[in-house]
């Protein structure tokens, strides 16, 4: 019987382009940028590979090289829901870290994902030290408070198009995900997850928001052509 490794047992050090594509790593000083660097450590995460489980304890600071992951809950007290996707650039979990709380989530890989990790013990040496690396967090917590603000208002839209609309738009994070661009690469089904929807239904309002000019439905992905109007995308 082939028995696959854990996530644990597959990571390794990550390669010099890896780092490259690490946002926080390039406003630290040189000394805390090769201290973090030799800490690091990135995995593949296959689909359905679970990242952070509900009440484990955090160990690592987080974040997506290339690949899709989602945030949900277990659904022990009703529907599961899924919270928020999560694209490459994306960093996530530092306030879990910083209370030292146990997981109140999942984070699952959508499909085969690069993901890495910082040591819980480095997070905070680092807050402790760097300066530069306070500012990167609290932007961080700031920009995850209104996104998550910004979720609340999409739970109260019945309207799928408005759904996909708005969904699609806070995975176009400048700051939060920026190693996203103007091309999401999503398939519909991946989408579909996200927003609690059909792949059809997903599929439909992807063709409404390209016939208005919002959107470009291409191979592997979808290209964001006006993201202002997506975020507050409305039906009459």
């Amino acid at each position: 019987m082939n028995i696959t490794p854990s996530l644990r047992q597959r990571a390794r050090a990550p390669t010099a382009a890896e780092l490259d594509s690490i946002p926080w790593l390039k406003v630290l000083s040189p000394e805390d940028r090769a201290r973090a660097s030799a800490t690091l450590m990135v995995a593949t995460a296959l689909p359905g590979d679970r990242i952070c489980r509900i009440g484990r304890p955090p160990t690592y600071w987080f974040g997506v090289i290339e690949g899709m992951l989602k945030m949900s809950n277990d659904g022990a007290g009703g529907a599961p829901i899924t919270f928020t996707g999560i694209p490459p650039g994306a960093w996530f979990g530092e306030g879990t870290l910083l209370k030292r709380e146990d997981y109140r989530y999942h984070i699952e890989a959508l499909r085969r994902s690069v993901v890495a990790g910082l040591p819980i013990d480095e997070f905070t040496s680092l807050l402790d030290r760097s300066i530069p690396f306070n500012r990167f967090v609290m932007n961080q917590l700031n920009e995850r408070l209104g996104q998550f603000i910004a979720a609340r208002e999409i739970d109260r839209q019945s309207h799928p198009d408005v759904r996909v609309a708005r969904n699609l738009a806070a995975l176009f994070h400048p700051v939060l995900y920026p190693g996203v661009g103007e091309l999401l690469r999503i398939t519909q089904q991946e989408l579909a997850y996200l927003v609690g929807l059909s792949r059809q239904r997903v599929n439909e309002a992807l063709n409404a928001l390209r016939e208005q000019g919002l959107i470009r439905i291409e191979y592997g992905g979808v290209r964001v052509l006006d993201l202002a109007r997506l975020r507050n995308y409305t039906v009459d």
